[in-house]
């Protein structure tokens, strides 16, 4: 199989400041969103068939996954099991960088209040 070059140009995003990709397309089943997000900025609890693991690069967010609630910074990794409600909200003053991996070739979540979606 040939290597993959998808340069910053020609990927898809969701918001500016957002990077996703879907490795599907590419021959690997891995996924990914980099984010930057600003203080007070929150996703709502939604479900993946598949483990989501978060690794936070800069600032602080506080993760909720399942009946847990715990706050992360720099270098701190959260791994959540498939159909485990979770989401996240960012902390303090400073902009969350932080990547998102899903164990899947294709992204799919379920925001158990569709408001949040």
């Amino acid at each position: 199989m040939p290597h993959h070059f998808l340069p910053a140009a020609d990927r898809p995003t969701d918001a500016p400041r957002t990077i996703k990709f879907e490795g599907g397309p590419y021959g690997t089943a891995i996924s990914f969103f980099a984010v930057i997000s600003p203080p007070g900025k929150r996703v709502g609890l939604h479900v993946h068939p598949y483990t989501e693991t978060w690794i936070v690069q800069e600032g602080m967010v506080r993760f909720h996954a399942g009946p847990e609630t715990v706050e992360a910074g720099v270098g701190d990794i959260m791994v959540v099991p498939p159909e485990t409600p979770h989401g996240f909200e960012v902390m303090g003053d400073r902009d969350l960088k932080m990547m998102c991996i899903h164990d899947a070739g294709e992204m799919t979540q379920t925001f158990l209040d569709p408001a949040d979606a």
